[in-house]
């Protein structure tokens, strides 16, 4: 079977074309196995300044205490994941929202030791035969980047990692839908690019922000044996379908040297 990873982004999600949810039912029904991982940013950030809840980021990430990890999963697993499952079942699909806490889907341990982060996780496992189980059910899973240790303590995850390591899983193929058309120099984009190519733009400031958590993890799934990451603009009609079918679109990050841009 092959496996598409599509996660997507929580600044994207509210304005995203409703052909994305289509989509993804018709690739399934084609015989390509969707798996979404979302986030919810900007629905968190939302929440947490109505209840006078200070938060920040450090290198994109958002700086996670009791507090904000509280409002986060609320918000992930409740309604932006619940919100996504709808979409999908008005299309004409049957699809599963999960958690990472669920059935242990993904277990994980601090990204950093020196807590600066507080309780923003990295997966360090994804309960492969449960998700199976659900794919198999012909369900197409929908998880919110909420993770668990083994003590019980729940971890908030960036959600492009979170998509990471089930495409690594899976070896699938990984697409990242955005509010971007891609990786962008000097207002063109850029479709193709190696991980070598990625390093001289981040040194040299042109990806930056939230955009790098994106590259870093096409990166770490190419180094996996990932064939590809593809980041896509979800206000794009049809992107997705136009993705599989091979049409040149968004910034598709691969070890491949490409002789031309297409």
């Amino acid at each position: 079977m092959t496996y598409l990873v599509i996660k997507c982004g929580g600044s994207v999600l509210d304005n995203i074309h409703p052909s994305l949810y289509e989509n993804i039912v018709k690739i399934q029904n084609q015989g390509i196995q969707p798996v979404v991982v979302h986030g919810g940013g900007p629905t968190i950030s939302n929440l947490l300044n109505k209840l006078n809840i200070k938060t920040k980021f450090v290198d994109g990430l958002r700086v996670t205490d009791e507090k904000v990890l509280n409002i986060a999963e609320m918000v992930l697993s409740g309604s932006m994941n619940k919100a996504i499952v709808r979409n999908l079942q008005i299309a004409g699909g049957k699809a599963i929202g999960v958690s990472g806490i669920d059935g242990k889907l993904l277990v994980a341990s601090p990204l950093q030791s020196n807590h600066k982060l507080g309780y923003v996780g990295k997966v360090d496992e994804v309960n492969v035969e449960f998700l199976q189980c659900l794919i198999d059910s012909k369900l197409i899973p929908v998880i919110s980047p909420i993770a668990i240790d083994g003590k019980g303590q729940r971890w908030n995850i960036n959600a492009d990692m979170v998509a990471a390591a089930v495409a690594k899983k899976f070896n699938a193929k990984l697409c990242l839908i955005t509010n971007v058309s891609g990786v962008i120099q000097d207002d063109r984009l850029l479709n193709d690019l190696t991980p070598t190519q990625i390093q001289r733009l981040i040194e040299c400031g042109i990806i930056t922000g939230g955009m790098v958590p994106k590259v870093t993890a096409a990166i770490e799934c190419l180094e996996e044996g990932i064939d590809e990451v593809v980041i896509l603009n979800g206000l794009e009609e049809n992107a997705i379908l136009s993705y599989v079918k091979g049409l040149p679109i968004g910034t598709t990050i691969s070890n491949k040297d490409f002789i031309s841009s297409r």
